[in-house]
């Protein structure tokens, strides 16, 4: 049936709420990173208006070689971390998805058994820095290479490639790694990019496992730990003792300064976002139904 007009009204209002809960937050964490220190004292703290547009807590921040050097460390990170996962995902998803390989039950059930049950945080530790893992860069993209989930989901899509296809492309010689390069790839397009998305929000946003294998004031540092370390301990930027980015001196952070080290970690993922978005439907949630 045809939707009423209150249904309609409460549908706008609803989503409307939702936005605004979202774009609020963000707006005020954009203005006070681009506030004075004046403003920010008239305001009592977060800035919801702006009264003068300010981008010196950029500038500052920018000009501080912790920063730069955290940024280019989270994206190596991300970029590396993300094409290897993207390589061991997608291979154990087609293998599994080919009922004739060899042992892919087996396979299927121990992966989905991590799921539920692993090791703990303690063995995990003891693992990465017994195979001298501490004080190094793969001690941040090993761990958390694999996810089963996206493993999972795409199994699930690939489950979906019309057989009559791929059984053309071996009647033509193809084997499976020509299959997989020409035929199952191009047309997963839409999941290959949602799974490529989460796992470089994932090692992006990662920090924990700085905090485990990375020591005190290193220079390996990503941009999300410099972050955790600048805001929530309300200390100076790492290597720089009760002090503030660049020449600023303070026990605390000014306010501006942690609003932008937010957005700088924040606009990454709203450039990507958007290119993005549109595989959602066809890719995690088509896989989801069909599986």
């Amino acid at each position: 049936e045809p939707p009423t007009r209150v249904g309609q009204t409460a549908k706008g209002l609803t989503l409307g709420g939702f936005l605004l809960v979202i774009l609020v937050p963000l707006w005020i964490v954009v203005v006070t990173s681009l506030s004075d220190q004046g403003t920010i004292v008239r305001a009592g703290g977060l800035v919801i208006w702006p009264e003068k547009l300010s981008f010196e807590a950029y500038r500052e921040m920018l000009g501080d070689p912790t920063v730069r050097t955290a940024l280019l460390v989270s994206l190596g990170i991300t970029l590396v971390g993300t094409a290897l996962s993207m390589a061991v995902s997608i291979l154990c998803a087609y293998g599994l998805s080919r009922a004739r390989s060899l042992g892919h039950r087996f396979l299927l059930v121990l992966l989905v058994v991590t799921m539920f049950v692993n090791g703990g945080l303690i063995p995990t530790f003891l693992v990465v820095t017994g195979l001298g893992g501490y004080d190094q860069w793969w001690a941040l993209i090993l761990p958390s290479a694999v996810s089963v989930f996206n493993i999972l989901v795409l199994r699930s899509f690939y489950q979906q490639t019309s057989a009559d296809l791929i059984e053309a492309a071996r009647m033509d010689g193809a084997g499976d790694w020509r299959i997989l390069w020409s035929i199952v790839l191009p047309t997963s397009r839409a999941v290959t990019a949602v799974t490529a998305l989460f796992y470089g929000v994932g090692y992006w946003n990662s920090f924990f496992n700085v905090m485990l294998y990375m020591p005190t004031d290193s220079e390996k540092w990503p941009l999300q730990y410099v972050l955790y370390t600048y805001v929530n301990k309300g200390t100076g930027a790492p290597g720089q003792i009760n002090s503030g980015f660049g020449t600023t001196h303070a026990q605390t952070a000014p306010l501006a300064l942690q609003m932008a080290v937010v957005v700088l970690t924040l606009l990454p993922l709203l450039v990507v976002y958007p290119f993005v978005q549109k595989h959602f439907r066809t890719g995690v949630l088509t896989g989801a139904i069909k599986g």
